[in-house]
């Protein structure tokens, strides 16, 4: 049996939760679920990539070009719903393609998934660092150590929820319970405060007519369409607007994380589903609200040439005279960020564990404390997050996070095709409906969005996919426990 056909039933994944050692601790229940998605995607997003969409790129618009994400995302949730509810255990896309598709996927997507989350918590915590020179009134947690800029900011955000994590996961959802309060409260005030300054003129023309532009790029700047296509960058129009859909989907990043702690819900059947569109569902009305209230104070012309070319959710407040506005949306990117780095943190925690746990890594590695939590992989985790965000310049690096994440979506999506052929007996607490028309559109509407990223991106990330691969076949491959398992019974 090759390492393709390897596949770890669901049975076994399930029975494997069990293992003396390894046991996570069931402590959550759907609101949780809920808490958790909405910190995660309710990030820097919602006060920094909604202006500088709108200002460059669709105009009024905007609003649309969320709702054409949120579709792509919920299809996605779907998708994820029916697997989380199926295979309650840790691991999310990885632990679902190792049903489906066998080892060597499960691996590759196991390894897309470390980058996902790696990367984009140190993206992050890097961002939070440089909110918190914002609101105390300095130039950021950065400070030179000889040649390397020292981020002692982002270490600080990466240890503090590293502790908590490792504390328990029901007081990392306690802690990201208060403040994803406050950031939602931050975003209701902006809702309500703006909508007191909304001009009915500013939202026409709601789909400006197209401006050609550079903007596109050349070479392996420009996006992967374009190369295909030869197709020139434009601004505003239609296809700014399907392009905005694009930029605007990485506000949404994140809603999978939640089907990482399928292992640690109390009823994962029912809860699991309910937690990722429930998160995915508060998330969109946020956001669709906060851009049709942006559209209307300030006219996207304004806010371009305002902004510099780089507006945020501030821009809109200062052309309409409302200066305290900039600091409270701070403090609420601030906290924003706060949850964003522990979620990732736990997604990336969880995945290492579950790969642990199969032998692809050293198994040593999937221990739990006293308190059902893995805090070997918390402590590595948060080192390797650390360094990256601390010493290094991650910031070019934002797009690999989203082809990893579009890449997890497909291979999700096309798995409940699968598994519902291979195997139709298989309890389902959530049922995706209409299969396989709807997977199918996940998989078409995903693909249109990694289109839209850079080739130089695409260069990164088949760069590290190879290297995983390396890995793979040097390590994980002879460590594996299911392939040991098999070559105990015959089969391979």
């Amino acid at each position: 049996m090759t390492e393709r056909l390897r596949r770890k039933s669901v049975e076994q994944s399930i029975a494997d939760t069990d293992e003396p050692g390894t046991r996570l601790r069931k402590d959550l229940t759907w609101w949780d679920l809920t808490v958790f998605g909405v910190s995660v995607v309710v990030g820097a997003g919602i006060f920094t990539v909604t202006a500088s969409t709108a200002a460059n790129i669709t105009g009024p618009a905007i609003s649309l070009s969320f709702i054409l994400a949120a579709v792509t995302c919920g299809l996605a949730a779907l998708c994820y719903a029916e697997f989380a509810s199926t295979v309650p255990v840790a691991g999310s896309a990885y632990t679902f393609s190792y049903a489906t598709f066998g080892e060597f996927i499960a691996w590759i997507i196991g390894w897309d998934l470390i980058l996902e989350f790696a990367v984009g918590a140190a993206v992050v915590a890097k961002g939070w660092s440089s909110y918190l020179g914002t609101v105390f009134g300095f130039s950021g947690g950065v400070v030179a150590v000889g040649p390397l800029d020292f981020d002692w900011g982002a270490l600080l955000i990466v240890g503090t929820v590293a502790a908590l994590l490792a504390l328990g996961t029901k007081l990392s959802s306690h802690f990201s319970l208060v403040i994803t309060a406050i950031k939602v409260s931050v975003v209701l005030l902006v809702v309500i405060v703006g909508a007191f300054y909304i001009k009915v003129s500013n939202y026409t023309p709601f789909i400006p007519p197209t401006e050609s532009g550079e903007s596109a790029g050349s070479g392996v700047d420009q996006s992967v369409f374009s190369l295909l296509t030869g197709a020139a960058g434009s601004h505003y129009g239609v296809y700014g607007l399907l392009a905005g859909a694009s930029i605007v989907f990485f506000a949404f990043i994140g809603f999978d994380v939640v089907a990482t702690t399928a292992e640690e819900t109390r009823n994962p059947q029912r809860d699991v589903a309910r937690g990722i569109l429930a998160s995915l569902a508060i998330v969109t009305v946020l956001y669709v609200a906060v851009s049709v209230v942006l559209s209307g104070m300030a006219s996207y012309v304004d806010m371009r040439e305002a902004g510099g070319g780089h507006p945020n959710l501030a821009t809109a407040f200062e052309l309409n005279g409302v200066d305290w506005a900039a600091k409270v949306i701070s403090i609420g990117a601030l906290a924003g960020l706060t949850t964003v780095v522990m979620v990732l943190m736990l997604g990336l925690s969880r995945v290492l564990f579950a790969m642990s746990r199969d032998g692809l890594l050293p198994r040593s590695l999937a221990r739990t404390g006293t308190r059902g939590t893995p805090v070997r992989i918390t402590v590595i985790v948060a080192v390797l997050v650390a360094l990256a965000a601390s010493l290094f310049p991650v910031n070019r690096l934002e797009e690999m996070v989203n082809v990893g994440t579009l890449f997890a979506f497909v291979l999700v999506s096309a798995g409940v095709i699968v598994l519902r052929r291979n195997r139709p007996d298989l309890e389902r607490g959530f049922r995706v409906p209409w299969v396989p028309l709807l997977p199918i559109a996940s998989i078409v509407a995903c693909l249109w969005l990694m289109l839209n990223l850079t080739a130089l991106t695409w260069i990164r990330f088949v760069v590290w996919m190879a290297f995983g691969v390396l890995i793979y076949l040097a390590y994980g491959r002879r460590h594996s426990l299911l392939g040991q398992r098999l070559a105990l019974d015959g089969k391979i």
